[in-house]
């Protein structure tokens, strides 16, 4: 798992129904009733939900919260979780699971991750923007190399059928923008940058390059969103790193065309690395001097 997105796990200590984490210090407002009826409606199932470390909890006042379970950062920034995301075959609330999201993302009404054994989990980086009804299917492959795909073992009686075979993690990593109804089977890669077109389907263990668009069923690359040199400068800088008033202060940069013209996209990157350097190592300094000696 990249640095970008590597999950922190919290739980909470105060309401025993919560199993999303924060440090009890986070929520500051946790015992209060708008709260609990938040959590319990998302939180309930033993589910291990991880976030970003400047997480402050759930926000059960935002005025999308009728939609989603809102997380709140310390900058002002937020993600959200559709109500009943986490399902298994039954369509009923998933008992076990791993889910990371990171800051600055979300995901649309009516979506739904697939979980049936734990076994695997589905990593959300940072600034990611989902649409409606995405599908993210987990679990629940059958073996096709034996003579039945059937799962004998349901019916009991002793029948044995082979062991389900698993893919890896489904990682959706930073600025990635995926449109309505959009299908993931398990063990997708979805590199930082890319654009995931409504309905596609992203076949199992697909792997996507970097500022990548991609549309079809099975999903396919149909072009690239820059260069190949603004494309490495993307990745270098990992703006997605930076709070809310950092990109606040640059956000100028952010609405330069960066296809117009070659040379303006990467002296108008050169600049934003400057800045963000500049501010990490502000932001060192600021640590270090903080520190008892």
């Amino acid at each position: 798992m990249p640095p970008a997105i590597a999950p922190r796990f919290i739980y909470c200590r105060v309401c025993d129904a919560c199993g999303f984490a924060a440090r009890r210090s986070r929520f500051s407002g946790h015992a209060a009733s708008g709260h609990r009826a938040a959590a319990s409606a998302f939180l309930r199932p033993r589910m291990n939900v991880t976030t970003s470390d400047d997480c402050i909890g759930v926000l059960p006042d935002h005025p999308w919260a009728k939609h989603f379970i809102v997380l709140g950062y310390r900058d002002g920034a937020f993600s959200t979780i559709p109500n009943n995301f986490f399902r298994n075959w039954l369509d009923e609330e998933a008992q076990v699971g791993t889910f990371h999201i990171g800051r600055c993302s979300g995901l649309g009404v009516g979506s739904i991750a697939k979980y049936d054994q734990g076994l695997q989990k589905l990593v959300i980086g940072k600034n990611v923007a989902g649409g409606m009804r995405l599908r993210f299917l987990l679990n629940g492959q059958h073996e096709m190399r034996t003579i039945s795909t059937s799962l004998f073992s349901i019916y009991g009686n002793g029948l044995e059928n082979a062991p389900m075979p698993q893919y890896p993690d489904t990682v959706i990593h930073n600025d990635v923008w995926i449109g309505d109804e959009a299908l993931f089977l398990g063990g997708s890669q979805i590199e930082s940058g890319c654009v995931i077109g409504a309905r596609a389907v992203i076949p199992p263990n697909f792997r996507t390059e970097a500022y990548g668009i991609y549309a079809g069923s099975p999903a396919r690359l149909v072009r690239f969103r820059f260069t190949e040199k603004v494309r490495e400068k993307l990745l270098q800088l990992a703006w997605w790193d930076m709070p809310l008033d950092w990109i606040k202060r640059n956000n100028h940069a952010f609405l330069v065309d960066l296809t117009a013209n070659e040379g303006r996209a990467l002296d108008t990157l050169a600049a934003l690395q400057e800045s963000k350097d500049n501010a990490t190592g502000e932001a060192g300094r600021q640590t270090a001097a903080a520190t008892p000696v």
